[in-house]
């Protein structure tokens, strides 16, 4: 039986089941799953990075989705102001609205699909998870859709799908650290973007590093934070950051929050332009985390999950040259801090 009769199998009877749960129901990566629709409304894509982003502007008001295994975001707008140079290991869309980090070394395949007057553009990464998804609407140009399958079309057009075979540095072994040296090479940073080469350079991992300043630059939260902290920025009316990503991509949005609503383990913002879904039982580490930056210190407020990767991020908005917001700092000042733990 092939697998797109087995999905929609599947979806008789269970029509609300996301891609990914399927995928999983029936023991295949994502990236299988959509490629075994290939020649039934699904088009494989030359991995040419550069122009598949250069195009997706052309596509007008779209929906950008980006998730990891915990929290899934989306966001409404156009891309603009893409730089993503040939061969560049780093890229981005600096959009208003849509706004993304691109790492495309971590990219693998890319698929354009049209089901039931749905188009999307899906990017999967060497082992089929998920990268980013784009989501044509109502606003959406559909020709620009598809001239770019045409210009991007794969000659290979089977409905197979292969793992990558890119492998990528190893994880730091968070062997021996002193705690009050990587404390002080913390406070000295001098950026919060500089915070990827300390780990990197100390060999520690983003959980181990918060466990060695806990207590100085990083206080443990509750790991249900998420919901009091998005009701008191909708209540005060406080522009927010929200990065959500995953090795390929993060997405962040910038901006006020609105409706917050729990439904069984999601906690999310349901507002007109921007979605959050997070799982908040997948959330094992909350922490209050602060790092120098020219401007004084930064606070944001972190999760991850059990493999100590990270779910999501929050900060209060801010333009470089700009110090931390007062509001968010009062946002901040509000949540109930958890003791620390003794060991590091």
């Amino acid at each position: 039986m092939s697998l797109q009769t087995q999905l929609e199998q599947l979806l008789a009877q269970s029509p609300r089941t996301r891609p990914r749960d399927a995928a999983r129901q029936l023991g295949v990566s994502e990236a299988a799953l959509v490629a075994s629709g290939v020649g039934q409304g699904t088009t494989r894509l030359r991995p040419e990075w550069t122009a598949l982003f250069q195009a997706l502007p052309s596509l007008g008001d779209v929906m950008a989705l980006t998730r990891n295994e915990a929290a899934v975001h989306e966001r409404r707008g156009r891309y603009e102001r893409v730089q993503l140079p040939e061969g560049a290991p780093v890229g981005g869309a600096f959009g208003e609205e849509i706004d993304l980090r691109l790492f495309p070394r971590r990219w693998h395949s890319a698929f354009a699909t049209e089901r039931d007057g749905r188009r999307t553009i899906q990017l999967f990464d060497h082992q089929g998870e998920a990268v980013h998804k784009v989501h044509l609407g109502d606003d959406s140009d559909p020709a620009a859709f598809d001239a770019l399958v045409e210009s991007l079309r794969d000659p290979d057009q089977s409905p197979l799908w292969t793992p990558g075979a890119a492998s990528f540095p190893a994880e730091p072994d968070d062997g021996e650290v002193d705690a009050a040296d990587f404390c002080d090479a913390w406070a000295t940073m001098g950026d919060p973007h500089h915070l990827h080469t300390l780990l990197r350079d100390r060999r520690v991992s983003r959980r181990r590093a918060l466990r060695l300043i806990e207590g100085v630059h990083a206080h443990r939260l509750p790991t249900t934070v998420s919901g009091p902290l998005l009701s008191a920025a909708a209540a005060a009316e406080a522009p927010i950051m929200i990065f959500v990503g995953n090795p390929g991509c993060i997405q962040i949005h910038i901006g006020p929050v609105r409706r917050v609503k729990a439904v069984g383990e999601w906690m999310n913002v349901l507002d007109p332009r921007f979605n959050l879904h997070l799982r908040e039982d997948l959330v094992a580490e909350a922490w209050q985390v602060r790092k120098p930056s020219a401007e004084g210190w930064v606070h944001s407020v972190e999760l991850l999950d059990a493999r100590g990767e990270v779910i999501l991020l929050f900060f209060g908005a801010r333009k470089p040259g700009k110090p931390e917001r007062e509001d968010w700092r009062a946002l901040l000042a509000a949540l109930p801090i958890v003791a620390p733990h003794s060991s590091k």
